[in-house]
């Protein structure tokens, strides 16, 4: 199976993406200057963040609108190019805002936002609290990359049937509402009594991932692709139901990566989610099914930002001798079959059907 990389790379599609990109982000930055001095700091910092993108929900959306019979050439091309230009803004909000709540130190191997605003505030001795400052700026990014988001899919829906436009438009604002709804549920199940009930705690973690993550990043992405290229509601439908289970799965991933993921991989520090307390499939497994020592090492330390890298090994320990790990890649395996299963089933031209399944593998077992 070619690489993640290699299948973006298909029909000239990442060129395209970032293109479109550098486009928006230019007229952005041209906007944000004439406004007042010293403001392009917010432009300049996007420009970072998208810089290390790897473009799969533009490439599910794409090779989507490939498979359900969309030209690889003209003007509805070029708009399919543009949402996944789009896609990728709204990554950028979502992960500007989602640094600042989990108080994030970095993010693909680099500073995050608010961590490189407060870093400038001290710097040049500004008054006020630097932290507050960080804090502030990252939020107004991720509004203005949400803005962003929006101005592009609205550019690029304008050039398409009033019909397919407005169902794509109707997909991007539930898309939008789904993932600020996940993220409140997120804070809520952080804040409420955890590790009483292990069924309700996975099923109450498994709603935050679905909502917050796995419908933006693979299954909105699909059924876009298949709107845009006018697929019948049923045709929507089917591949809709391959795309939640791979997100489901997508987003499992990214949770054991966020415990067991190499730093010099993932860019994050080893165990960064276990410091930000993050509760998770894993961990609501670990708590139903380790032992006494196991359970109480976890209720401690799970969410203390001081955690040392010794900490953290032995919170490893505890939950791969819990046998969460097995049991979440077990999970996975299910989900993706599901998932694949559905994309094999589903009415696609062989060869989109073909990139697709190679990016839902991609998705489902990367190591960042």
């Amino acid at each position: 199976m070619p690489a993640a990389s290699a299948l973006v790379d298909l029909e000239n599609l990442r060129h395209d993406v970032d293109d479109a990109l550098d486009r928006h982000l230019t007229r952005l930055r041209d906007e944000v200057a004439a406004t007042g001095p010293g403001t392009t700091a917010l432009t300049d910092q996007v420009s970072t963040l998208l810089a290390g993108g790897k473009r799969l929900r533009a490439a599910f959306c794409y090779w989507s609108f490939r498979a359900h019979g969309g030209a690889s050439s003209g003007a509805a091309r070029d708009a399919v190019v543009r949402i996944g230009a789009a896609l990728e803004l709204f990554q950028a909000a979502a992960l500007l805002h989602d640094d600042v709540m989990d108080a994030s130190d970095t993010r693909r191997g680099r500073p995050t936002a608010h961590r490189v605003f407060e870093a400038r505030h001290r710097e040049r001795q500004w008054s006020g609290d630097a932290d507050r400052f960080g804090t502030a700026a990252a939020i107004l990014l991720g509004d203005l990359c949400l803005v962003a988001c929006h101005r592009e899919a609205g550019a690029a829906l304008d050039a398409l049937p009033t019909d397919v436009g407005r169902a794509a438009r109707d997909m991007l604002d539930a898309m939008t509402s789904e993932v600020v709804v996940g993220q409140y549920l997120d804070v809520l199940v952080q804040a409420e009594a955890w590790g009483l009930d292990p069924t309700a705690d996975e099923d109450r973690a498994r709603l935050v991932l679905r909502a917050k993550s796995a419908r933006y990043s693979v299954e909105r992405p699909l059924t876009l692709g298949a709107v845009l290229a006018g697929a019948s509601p049923d045709r929507v439908a089917a591949i809709s139901a391959a795309g939640l289970p791979l997100g489901e799965a997508f987003q499992l991933r990214d949770d054991l990566l966020g415990v067991f993921g190499d730093p010099e991989v993932t860019g994050k520090p080893a165990g960064d989610d276990l410091r930000e307390g993050k509760r998770t499939v894993l961990v609501a497994r670990t708590l139903a099914a380790g032992d006494d020592d196991a359970r109480l090492l976890v209720t401690k330390h799970l969410g203390d930002a001081r955690l040392t890298d010794d900490d953290v090994a032995a919170l490893r320990a505890a939950i791969t001798g819990s046998g969460a790990v097995v049991g979440v890649e077990a999970l996975i395996d299910e989900l993706a079959a599901q998932g694949l299963s559905a994309l094999a089933t589903a009415d696609l031209d062989a060869h989109g059907r073909e990139v697709l399944t190679g990016l839902a593998h991609a998705a489902v077992d990367r190591a960042a």
